[in-house]
């Protein structure tokens, strides 16, 4: 790693704060190295949700410079056979986390150069090894804080094995055709009900439809519609009334729905997934 990057971890988890979880995890990491930055993305994640802990990645990692170490622990199968490990992407930030699916997006957006299995016998807290149900305190965090506080090298984390044999899970993909583009409801904005879809706003544009156009927005959950009507495509929700539904370009330049000061996740659709269908047409809604 980068000598002249100060070592930063940042954490992701469904641990929340109900409990001492993430206490002991960062006072690990500051036992290791009391000068290791910790940063908290968010200990918010839905409970088991593997899909979420890759997504949330895939939307702050860009920000973040390279030779962060990111720890996302979401992992249904502590314990298990499943490998424990750290992958270095092509531009050069460190993901620690159980290889379960997490890694996708990651995968998929930045490119893994290489993953490499944690070795237990060298890199887990030693006074831990009687248990095998937190992971995210005696294996992710103590190797995590001592990669970033350069006290091992990334090729003393563990054995190397392929990128190519990393889990991932089922990626569905957009579909532009003439006069409409169709996709996934892909993931939630939890505060505010806002529902992402995995539709680039650009395809939009290339299929006819401009800001301020009123476009037809049909929503299927395994085949039923359980939403459709004609919505205002835009780019901030301060133009449409209070109450009304927009479809705007989100922070990752994908198609997103709104209801202005409301949730559209509340009123319409209250999941995401590969089940809940998308289909943006222009000429319907004229």
């Amino acid at each position: 790693m980068n000598e002249n990057i100060l070592p930063i971890l940042v954490f992701q988890t469904d641990f929340t704060y109900l409990e001492g979880a993430v206490a002991a995890m960062y006072g690990v990491v500051r036992s290791v190295d009391r000068n290791v930055e910790i940063i908290t993305a968010t200990h918010d994640l839905p409970q088991y949700d593997i899909w979420s802990a890759s997504y949330r990645l895939r939307q702050y990692m860009p920000f973040w410079p390279a030779g962060t170490v990111f720890v996302s622990v979401v992992d249904p199968g502590v314990g298990t056979a499943r490998k424990a490990c750290v992958a270095r992407t092509a531009d050069g930030y460190y993901i620690v986390t159980p290889d379960n699916g997490t890694l996708t997006h990651v995968a998929d957006r930045h490119g893994i150069e290489e993953v490499r299995e944690i070795d237990e016998t060298v890199n887990r807290l030693p006074s831990t090894r009687g248990t095998s149900v937190f992971h995210g305190r005696d294996l992710f965090g103590y190797c995590a804080a001592k990669l970033a506080s350069g006290k091992i090298t990334f090729e003393e984390v563990g054995p190397a094995y392929s990128p190519d044999d990393i889990v991932r899970l089922p990626v569905h993909s957009f579909e532009r055709r003439e006069n409409a583009a169709e996709g996934i409801i892909e993931i939630d904005d939890p505060n505010f009900g806002n529902m992402w879809t995995n539709i680039p706003v650009e395809e939009l544009h290339k299929a006819g439809m401009s800001f301020g156009d009123m476009v037809m927005v049909t929503i299927t959950k395994d085949g039923e519609e359980i939403f459709r009507k004609p919505v205002r495509f835009d780019q901030t929700f301060g133009n449409v009334q209070k109450g009304d539904v927009i479809l705007y370009n989100n922070e990752l330049m994908n198609a997103a729905l709104a209801v202005s000061q409301g949730s559209f996740k509340d009123s319409y659709c209250p999941r995401y997934g590969p089940e809940y269908h998308i289909c943006i047409s222009r000429e319907e809604a004229e």
